[in-house]
């Protein structure tokens, strides 16, 4: 996919005081936290439709303010940039209408429900000028940032290949319509589990070898219990020359979960789990070596941090809506034709 970037110029925000829209589980510990942990951030306002669930969120997260409506929150005077943690159906929506207002966003991958709401939203942040950003921070884990840099200096010779495997075991909650998540449907998701754990794997590698040249799929669903796909298979390069493969499902035995990311260079093989907490191997001249990290209490953290700094005047931040937007369209070339039944 060919993608132009344009820069997105902004005056710089001294102080920034944050109101997330959507604060429910994922807000908890993995982000919510952390945007009043970093020097000159702090959570200001909460939204969510259950106005007893903002106020308990509220509540227990020392939040000045709550709201049960999302314009209310983003056109709250003292809030300056905004947190989008919904699912994927209202990223844009929420999104445009923020950058509309003036105000930067920090959005939840993936970065929409499909690549035309993504392209919607790169086309209002660079006519109105807000920056938005999305969070995909394994791009600022120190495991992540220790395998790139590993390849990018030549530890296993010339990358050659990268191979993504997969597997979890069927969850209970997906065999009944009434106690299925939002993440098997895919009016609201986009697709189905695919789409929110593999694009973190596909944004990562975006990270490290570049943009996905040409990219082939195929999605099927094995055992009936919901409409999304649960079995996914895919062939990809990147404009680098890196080969990739990779095999998906979201409904296999437990005895056989797996997760897996393997790169092979002329000189050796990196391989590491994506969200099991493991080790990054490296096999080389027979030998095995292996590295042990610790993620922040706050798993976004980093990648907050950088947001922060970045809307106060600092470095870029890694994580844009020009990376994320590649990974949209990878997702979305892979299961098209699994949709195209719908």
């Amino acid at each position: 996919m060919q993608s132009l970037t344009k820069t997105i110029l902004m005056d710089k925000l001294n102080d920034i005081n944050w109101g997330i829209i959507g604060c429910g589980n994922v807000t908890e510990l993995k982000s919510g936290p952390a945007f009043s942990k970093i020097e000159h951030s702090k959570l200001v306002a909460v939204m969510r439709r259950n106005a007893g669930l903002a106020e308990d969120y509220a509540r227990r997260h020392n939040v000045p303010r709550f709201y049960a409506d999302a314009s209310q929150l983003i056109n709250d005077a003292e809030v300056n940039a905004i947190y989008i943690a919904t699912p994927p159906d209202t990223h844009a929506l929420y999104a445009i209408q923020a950058m509309k207002a003036g105000k930067p966003v920090y959005v939840e991958k993936p970065m929409a429900r499909n690549f035309l709401e993504c392209q919607d939203m790169i086309r209002v942040s660079e006519e109105t000028g807000v920056p938005l950003y999305v969070a995909y921070y394994r791009r600022t884990l120190p495991a992540f940032l220790k395998v790139k840099d590993m390849i990018e200096s030549g530890v296993i010779g010339n990358p050659l290949s990268v191979h993504i495997q997969l597997h979890r075991a069927f969850g209970e909650r997906d065999s009944q319509p009434h106690t299925q998540t939002w993440h098997v449907n895919p009016d609201i998701s986009g697709a189905g589990h695919f789409y929110d754990l593999a694009s973190h794997q596909f944004d990562y590698l975006d990270f490290v070898f570049g943009s996905v040249e040409t990219v082939s799929g195929m999605a099927v669903n094995r055992a009936g219990f919901y409409k999304a796909e649960d079995t996914v298979t895919a062939a990809f390069q990147f404009k680098s020359g890196v080969a990739g493969s990779g095999n998906w499902t979201f409904v296999a035995d437990k005895q056989c979960e797996k997760d897996l990311v393997e790169i092979t260079g002329t000189e050796g093989t990196i391989s590491f789990p994506c969200f099991d907490k493991g080790t990054v191997q490296l096999i080389k001249n027979g030998q095995l070596e292996e590295f042990t990290f610790e993620n922040p209490e706050n798993i976004s953290f980093y990648l907050v941090k950088q947001v922060v700094e970045t809307l106060r005047g600092g470095n870029p931040c890694v994580s844009t809506m020009y990376s994320a937007v590649r990974t949209s369209w990878v997702l979305e070339e892979i299961v098209k034709d699994y949709y195209k039944a719908f």
